[in-house]
């Protein structure tokens, strides 16, 4: 994982490790119940139009989603973070489908975060990963 971040920026840091530690433990060890109740504020607006707002509803959604998709999970390829903000590049695995063999959704998900190190505000953007690199330009999406 690539992390681009001022370690004298105190929030940064924070929020880059709570933004890290939420994909791990929402998606990966599949506790995001406990996730959202710790690191997602109850007045969160999320922006997906496909995801609820506030964190019990955020939480629920994964829980759900989890609970379908026993060998979903996340990796984080890139993470910045400046101040309250974080921007993530990422590949979600196995959401959609069970098959081992999925390429998942690339993601470039950016959050705000308030001035405790939870997330405010979340918007993203979502592409399937395509198995072949471009015939365009010879580069592969992660």
């Amino acid at each position: 994982m690539i992390e681009i971040f001022d370690p004298a920026d105190e929030r940064a840091v924070r929020n880059k490790n709570n933004l890290i530690a939420f994909y791990d433990q929402a998606i990966n060890a599949k506790n995001p119940v406990e996730a959202a109740n710790r690191l997602v504020a109850e007045g969160y607006i999320q922006h997906n139009p496909q995801l609820p707002d506030g964190a019990a509803g955020l939480g629920a959604a994964f829980a759900a989603l989890t609970a379908q998709r026993k060998n979903a999970r996340v990796v984080i390829h890139r993470i910045i973070a400046s101040g309250d903000w974080v921007w993530a590049h990422v590949n979600f695995l196995n959401l959609y489908t069970d098959d081992p063999t999925d390429l998942g959704v690339a993601g470039v998900d950016i959050w705000k975060m308030d001035a405790d190190g939870t997330a405010l505000e979340h918007w993203d953007v979502l592409q399937p990963v395509a198995a072949e690199v471009s015939p365009v330009n010879g580069h592969g999406m992660l």
